[in-house]
C-alpha cells in the first residue's frame, strides 16, 4: 500500500517528496494549490486537516502531520534507518536539536519576515528586530553546518531534510552572501536526483 501526501505547492511538504524518493517509497500525491492572491492555504485541504495544513501523510489506517514527526516516520518505518543517528550516540542528540531548530527557532524569524513584509510601512517598528533575530539564526546555521555541508553526522540525514526548507527561504530572502555554506548546501540539495525527481512529481517550486 502507498503513501499518501497531501502536498501543498511552495510549502514545506517538499522536503516530505524528497525524502520519500531518496527512500524510494511507493507513494500518491493529492494536490493543493494556493490562493494566488492571498497565497494561503485552499480551504480545501481542511478536508484532510482541521488546521489546513500541509505537509501530511496517510499511510494504511495511521495519518501523520507536522513535518518533523512525518520524517522521523518516514526514516524509522520506510527503510531510512541510515538517515538516523543511533539513538546512544551523541549525534542523536544534535539529531534531536536540529530537527527542533528547523521548525521552531529558525522558521519563527522567517516566517516573521514573509508576513511583516506584506504589511508595508506598518511593520516598520518591528523588522528590525526580525532582521536582528533572522540574521543571528542564518549565522548559526552556517557556524554549525560541516564543511561537508551536513548538519549532522558525515553523510545526508534527517537533519539536513529538515534543515533544508528554512535554508531554501534564507537564501532566497538574500543570505546567500552572508552564509555561503548555507547557499551551498541548497544547491546540493537541489542537485540531488531524489530531490530533482520530487520536484517533477510535485509540481513547480518557488525556490528553483
Amino acid at each position: 500500500m502507498s503513501i499518501t501526501v497531501h502536498h501543498l505547492n511552495n510549502s514545506r511538504s517538499q522536503r516530505i517528496l524528497w525524502l520519500l524518493e531518496e527512500l524510494g517509497a511507493d507513494y500518491d500525491i493529492v494536490s493543493y494549490q494556493r490562493d494566488s492572491e492571498t497565497n494561503l492555504a485552499p480551504p480545501e485541504l481542511k478536508q484532510a486537516h482541521p488546521l489546513g495544513k500541509s505537509p501530511l501523510i496517510e499511510d494504511g489506517g495511521t495519518c501523520v502531520a507536522e513535518s518533523g514527526a512525518i520524517i522521523q516516520y518516514l526514516c524509522e518505518r520506510h527503510g531510512g534507518a541510515d538517515w538516523l543517528p543511533a539513538h546512544d550516540s551523541e549525534e542523536h542528540v544534535r539529531h534531536l536539536e536540529w530537527m527542533q531548530f528547523g521548525e521552531s527557532s529558525f522558521f519563527v524569524p522567517v516566517m516573521l519576515k514573509i508576513y511583516a513584509g506584506r504589511l508595508g510601512d506598518a511593520a516598520a517598528p518591528l523588522m528590525p528586530r526580525v532582521e536582528e533575530q533572522l540574521a543571528a539564526h542564518v549565522a548559526y546555521a552556517e557556524e554549525h553546518i560541516s564543511d561537508d555541508l551536513h548538519f549532522c553526522g558525515e553523510g545526508w540525514s534527517a537533519s539536513d531534510v529538515m534543515m533544508s526548507f528554512p535554508a531554501e527561504i534564507a537564501v532566497m530572502q538574500g543570505y546567500a552572501e552572508k552564509a555561503p555554506k548555507l547557499a551551498r548546501f541548497v544547491e546540493a540539495v537541489h542537485a540531488r536526483p531524489a530531490w530533482q525527481r520530487a520536484r517533477e512529481r510535485g509540481g513547480p517550486y518557488f525556490i528553483w
